[in-house]
């Protein structure tokens, strides 16, 4: 429960809080449980509660017109989403999918807007974090169009470094857990293109790969490329 309360505390929803509101806000909380590949929502359904993970990592994805998956984005602890409908309840944007097995807190909206008009900080927050991932959608934007592949490939990596990445004496770990596909996906590219860059930096010596993870050998050398 310790640890449980410990990944709350770092998401952006329990953040301005003091002990006193963080303890009234987890009362609400529900726990959620999915396998790896488990839905949690789909893209159309009605939105009414938001989540924060607790362990695993989650991915959002959009359907394009024929049919094929776009990756939006991958979650770990402590980051949040499903928000948006607090604000504007129409369907869900995007579906919501275990990556992993994961474990998520939900928060339903009808127990969180009587808090959120008795803690101003709290909504505050939550702009924030909207604000910060509408950032997040114009800088992917922006490397759609003028980045290229290898260097689009490098900056997903040094994004998943941030946040998954744990240092080792050979490099820095980056567990992904995304298949092939996947991967290519939240770089925006065919499976092929990504692959190539991937072998391209292996041989250069700036990163290992390995099932589902990548070691990086040469952070700054990729932070470079991805530029």
């Amino acid at each position: 429960m310790d640890e449980t309360n410990e990944v709350l505390r770092k998401a952006p929803l329990f953040e301005a809080l003091d002990e006193e509101g963080a303890a009234a806000l987890r009362a609400s909380v529900s726990e959620v449980r999915l396998g790896r590949g488990q839905t949690l929502f789909s893209e159309g359904d009605e939105g009414d509660r938001l989540y924060v993970i607790l362990s695993g990592k989650v991915k959002l994805t959009r359907a394009a017109v024929d049919g094929r998956e776009n990756l939006l984005s991958v979650l770990g602890p402590s980051e949040m989403f499903g928000e948006l409908s607090l604000f504007d309840p129409r369907p869900r944007t995007a579906s919501a999918i275990a990556v992993t097995d994961a474990v998520m807190a939900g928060l339903g909206h009808d127990d969180l807007r009587p808090f959120i008009a008795q803690q101003p900080q709290v909504s505050l927050q939550l702009l924030k974090a909207l604000a910060s991932r509408l950032r997040r959608t114009n800088d992917v934007m922006s490397d759609l169009v003028f980045t290229d592949v290898p260097g689009r490939v490098a900056g997903q990596l040094l994004d998943l470094a941030d946040r998954f990445g744990k240092e080792g004496e050979d490099g820095l770990h980056v567990h992904h857990d995304l298949t092939q596909e996947e991967l290519a996906q939240l770089v925006g590219a065919s499976r092929e293109t990504v692959n190539k860059a991937l072998a391209e930096f292996a041989l250069r010596g700036w990163l290992r790969i390995e099932a589902k993870a990548v070691v990086l050998l040469d952070v700054e050398r990729m932070r470079r490329r991805a530029r």
